[in-house]
C-alpha cells in the first residue's frame, strides 16, 4: 500500500514531466529547422553574389584580353584602309566601354560582411545549442525514470540522488526559460517589421547605397533596378561591336586574308561574353536574392520562433513537474516502512518452534502417534 502511494504521488508529477519531454524535442527539432533554412538561405545568397562577382570579372578579363591582342592585330592588319581600322578602333571603344560598366555591377566586391561567414557562425552556434537542449532532455528523461525507480523499490539513498538531481535540473529548467522567453519576445518583435532593421544594419555594416539594397530587400514595382542604365550601355555597346565585327568580316576578310583569324576570334569571345551578360543580367535581378531573404526571414519568424515557444513551454512543464516532485518526495520518504535488520535475527518465544522445526525436522516428524526409533 505504500509503494502505491509513492508511486502515485511522483507519478502524478512524471506524466506533465514526460509530456514537457515530448514538447522540448519536438521544439527543439523545429528550432533547428529555422535556423538550417536560415543558414541555406545566407549559403545560397553568398552563392549568388560570388557568381555575380566571378561573371563580371570573366568577362572584363576575356574583354582586356580581346583589345589587347585581337583588336591590336587587326589595326595593324587593316593599315591601308582607313575607313576600316577607324571600325576596329570603333570596336575598341565599344569594348573598354562594356568593361567599364561591367566593373559598376560587382555591387557586393570588397564588402567586409559576408553571408558565407554569417552563415557558419550561426550554424556552429545552433550546433552546440542544440547539442545543449538534447543533453538537458535526456537528463530530465533519466531524472524522472531513476525517481520512480527509487520509489518504486523504496531506495532511501536513490530518493537522496533524485532529489538533487531534481534541484539541478529545476535551476536549469528555469535558467533555460529565462533565456527561451527573452530570445522569443525580441525575436518576435524583430519579425513584426525587419525590413527597416535589416536595412539600415546591412547599410550600417556594409556601406552599400539604399538604392541597392532597398531594391533586393524589397523587391516591388515600386523600386527601380540601380543597375538598369549600365545593362543597357553595356547591352548597346555588345550590340556595336557585334554590328562592327560583322562588318569587318564582310569587307576586310575578301581584301585581308590576314584578318580572317582575328576577327574569327573576336566573335568567338563575343559569343561568350553575350551569354556571360544574360546570365548576369539574371542574376542581378532582384527576384533570386529576395527568395533568398524571404526564405531566410520565414525560417527565423516561423520554425525558429515556434520551436522557441515549445522549448518554452517544455521548460515551463518541465519546471512545474520538477516542483511537484521535490515537494512530494520528502513526503514519500515518510511513507517508506522502516527497515530493522536485528529484528529477523532475534530470537523469541513464539518463533523458536518455527526455526526448531526448519532446522530439525526429524524431532517433529517423529512426535506423531506411531512414530517410535526402532532399535539397532
Amino acid at each position: 500500500m505504500f509503494g502505491e502511494k509513492n508511486r502515485g504521488a511522483a507519478g502524478g508529477a512524471s506524466r506533465p514531466q514526460s509530456a514537457g519531454i515530448g514538447v522540448g524535442f519536438y521544439g527543439n527539432s523545429e528550432t533547428s529547422d529555422g535556423v538550417s533554412q536560415l543558414s541555406s538561405a545566407l549559403l545560397h545568397a553568398n552563392h549568388t553574389l560570388t557568381a555575380i562577382d566571378h561573371l563580371v570579372l570573366e568577362m572584363v578579363e576575356r574583354l582586356d584580353e580581346a583589345v589587347r591582342t585581337e583588336l591590336t592585330t587587326l589595326e595593324e592588319v587593316l593599315t591601308q584602309r582607313t575607313e576600316l581600322v577607324a571600325a576596329a578602333r570603333g570596336a575598341r571603344r565599344q569594348a573598354e566601354t562594356v568593361g567599364q560598366q561591367l566593373q559598376g555591377l560587382a555591387f557586393w566586391r570588397g564588402v567586409p560582411l559576408s553571408p558565407l561567414q554569417v552563415a557558419e557562425d550561426v550554424s556552429f552556434v545552433e550546433e552546440y545549442r542544440w547539442l545543449a537542449y538534447v543533453l538537458l532532455l535526456l537528463l530530465e528523461l533519466l531524472v524522472c525514470l531513476f525517481t520512480l525507480l527509487g520509489l518504486a523499490r523504496q531506495s532511501k539513498w536513490l530518493v537522496i540522488v533524485m532529489t538533487v538531481m531534481s534541484l539541478l535540473v529545476l535551476v536549469l529548467s528555469w535558467g533555460s526559460m529565462g533565456l527561451e522567453a527573452a530570445t522569443a519576445v525580441g525575436l518576435s518583435d524583430f519579425c513584426s517589421s525587419p525590413d527597416s532593421y535589416i536595412l539600415n544594419l546591412t547599410q550600417e555594416e556594409t556601406g552599400l547605397g539604399s538604392d541597392i539594397l532597398n531594391y533586393y530587400f524589397l523587391c516591388n514595382q515600386a523600386v527601380s533596378n540601380p543597375f538598369q542604365q549600365r545593362l543597357t550601355l553595356s547591352q548597346r555597346a555588345l550590340a556595336n561591336i557585334h554590328s562592327q565585327l560583322q562588318g569587318l568580316e564582310r569587307e576586310a576578310v575578301p581584301q585581308f586574308p590576314s584578318a580572317q583569324k582575328p576577327v574569327l576570334s573576336l566573335e568567338e569571345t563575343l559569343n561568350v561574353t553575350e551569354g556571360n551578360f544574360h546570365q548576369l543580367v539574371a542574376l542581378l535581378h532582384c527576384r533570386g536574392l529576395h527568395k533568398d531573404y524571404g526564405s531566410a526571414l520565414r525560417g527565423l519568424c516561423e520554425d525558429t520562433l515556434e520551436g522557441l515557444l515549445f522549448l518554452l513551454l517544455f521548460s515551463l512543464l518541465s519546471a512545474g513537474a520538477l516542483a511537484t516532485v521535490l515537494c512530494s518526495l520528502p513526503r514519500a520518504w515518510a511513507l517508506f516502512p522502516p527497515r530493522n535488520p536485528s529484528a529477523s535475527c532475534s530470537g523469541s518465544h513464539q518463533s523458536e518452534p518455527f526455526f526448531q522445526s526448519r532446522l530439525e525436522p526429524g524431532l517433529h516428524l517423529c512426535s506423531f502417534p506411531g512414530c517410535r526409533r526402532r532399535p539397532h
